[in-house]
């Protein structure tokens, strides 16, 4: 019966979202969001598309098991990355000031083509990597409800991801956000409830757990997280899309809420990963089967809807940045045939990528989140400062940061481990954070002047 409700559930979820989505569809309204009647988002518009587009179904399991492992530190490590809502906006904030239109715009007034061209690389891997990780969060939940589903399930939701995301772009992303949005809250908000009001539920003893690992890697990944968190946002085009289509007091009063309401909701899925290591459940399924053992049927029920609900509102908007992407960057036709292609590639790409294996859902974040990292001196420097920096900087900051994303995915194999500390994968990833930042630190800094 679990099966039946959860499968009738989200069928019911994605039809309401095909119902939400734009009945016609402009070149604007597909690429810029601009709604029927040429209107820009309103500010709850843009903070529940924003939440609902970074709480995605990757992230509710990565709080929930980095919860499990290391405690408190995990879930606060993971949390530590909504931060990027607050040096996101103060990036829109001066980019705008300067009057650039994108982060393209501004790099390109900078660094020409092949600047534009670095910087598009990482983002379009980020959104690869998007569609990949949670179409594969849809497998994993639909293979512990019902054995062998889950690559069907996968196809499924990916077909009719793309349906309605193709049909109205960045203007359907944003309607459809605010649908899923308030099903996430609602289902959310009572599993919530019910786990922190039954007996078994310590408030005190979730908040000091040092996780089935010990804290200290938590405590790792949170360094690792504020080294990572002011180039985190600027490499995210679902963020960056969305800071430029409303007026400026709009647009940050939705980064400022957004942070907390995403912050708070982060927190809490980490609490079911935290619980689940204090009654000692042994870890089973991305945490999925453990879940299903711990809880009543009709609150796993409720946390896989959740999950569900938060992995169908990330594929769209992927979609839909991923058509700007290529098209308004990549110099292609704007037309809504155009875009449309792109997302089909893109999905398509994504949901060939389910079919390798790999289901270690930290190592997207850790991999582009390190490949991110070129851009933290180019903005500071650049940005902030307001210095000129020379395009070998750039590119030197750029190899650096791609050399370590390199190195920190090909951590096993034998000639790369040779050259990396010996220990946990986090302090590795702590240590490469650090000679990226250094080595593109002395790079801009050694090719700046001012204007």
């Amino acid at each position: 019966m679990q099966p039946v409700i959860l499968i009738a559930t989200f069928g019911l979820i994605i039809l309401a979202s095909l119902l939400a989505a734009p009945r016609s569809a402009s070149v604007e309204g597909f690429f810029g969001g601009r709604g029927e009647q040429g209107r820009n988002p309103g500010l709850w518009v843009l903070v529940l598309s924003q939440v609902t587009t970074w709480i995605f179904a990757r992230s509710l399991m990565n709080a929930a098991i980095l919860g499990y492992y290391y405690g408190m530190a995990g879930t606060l490590a993971y949390a530590a990355y909504y931060g990027s809502f607050l040096t996101g906006g103060f990036i829109v904030g001066r980019l705008r000031e300067g009057k650039a239109t994108s982060v393209q715009d501004w790099l390109g007034a900078r660094f020409g083509a092949v600047g534009n061209g670095c910087y598009n690389f990482v983002i379009a891997l980020r959104l690869l990597s998007e569609v990949f990780a949670n179409l594969i969060v849809v497998g994993l939940i639909f293979n512990a409800v019902l054995e062998g589903s889950g690559t069907t399930a996968i196809w499924i939701v990916a077909i009719l991801g793309l349906a309605y995301s193709a049909w109205g772009g960045l203007s359907a992303a944003l309607r459809t956000d605010v649908v899923q949005m308030v099903v996430f809250i609602g289902v959310f908000g009572i599993a919530f409830v019910a786990l922190v009001t039954s007996s078994a539920f310590d408030l005190g003893a979730v908040i000091t757990s040092s996780g089935t690992a010990g804290s200290y890697n938590g405590w790792v990944l949170l360094a690792v997280a504020g080294l990572q968190v002011f180039s985190y946002p600027a490499h995210d085009p679902v963020m960056m899309d969305r800071g430029f289509i409303a007026s400026e007091r709009v647009t940050q009063a939705s980064f400022q809420h957004a942070f907390w309401i995403s912050t708070l909701c982060i927190i809490g899925f980490g609490f079911f990963g935290i619980q689940a290591g204090l009654v000692g459940a042994s870890y089973e399924g991305q945490l999925i089967g453990t879940w299903a053992e711990m809880f009543p049927s009709w609150i796993f029920s409720l946390l896989m809807i959740s999950l569900l609900v938060s992995a169908l509102s990330t594929l769209d908007s992927a979609l839909s940045s991923a058509a700007r992407l290529v098209v308004e960057e990549g110099g292609l036709p704007r037309t809504l045939t155009a875009g449309r292609l792109v997302m089909v590639v893109f999905m398509l790409a994504g949901t060939l990528l389910t079919l390798w294996g790999n289901a270690t859902l930290f190592d997207a974040v850790a991999v582009s989140g390190t490949a991110s990292m070129f851009l933290t001196p180019v903005l500071i420097v650049g940005l902030v400062m307001g210095r000129q920096i020379a395009l070998w900087s750039y590119l030197v900051a750029f190899g650096a940061a791609i050399a370590g994303a390199f190195i920190y995915f090909a951590r096993g194999w034998d000639s790369v481990a040779a050259w990396l500390i010996e220990g946990h994968k986090y302090e590795q990833l702590l240590v490469i954070c650090i000679c990226v930042l250094v080595a593109g630190f002395a790079a801009v800094l050694a090719g700046a002047r001012r204007h």
